[in-house]
């Protein structure tokens, strides 16, 4: 499957049908790296339209929104919670913040504790 990018700065718009991607503004860690390091979730979110939109990424800082197919879904949090363990193993990542708050703090607080995050 191949994807196709449209570079337009500071915005890369991924029209991949076997990425969820869509509106990715990078300002420090790449692209690829983001795209790369979210894993087997991207199956799940291809086979249900869930699209997760990188809002920013300024000083190392993930701010992500989990949109189309994860808006309302019961499975969001955990979606949020795979995505944010994956992406917090990264050294360019200090923080992964989902702006739509679908990962509740005692997830965050117990993945934390498990990737010995202070």
């Amino acid at each position: 499957m191949s994807a196709t990018l449209t570079v337009s700065p500071p915005m890369v718009q991924s029209t991949s049908p076997d990425g969820g991607f869509r509106g990715i503004h990078m300002a420090e860690v790449d692209k690829q790296l983001i795209l790369q390091s979210v894993g087997p979730v991207q199956a799940i979110l291809d086979a249900h339209d869930g699209i997760v939109n990188v809002v920013d990424t300024t000083d190392g800082i993930i701010m992500i929104s989990l949109e189309g197919g994860c808006t309302g879904c019961s499975s969001t949090p955990m979606t949020a919670m795979q995505i944010y363990y994956s992406l917090m193993k990264l050294d360019e990542v200090n923080d992964v913040i989902f702006v739509n708050g679908e990962l509740p703090a005692y997830m965050r607080a117990f993945i934390d504790d498990k990737l010995g995050v202070e």
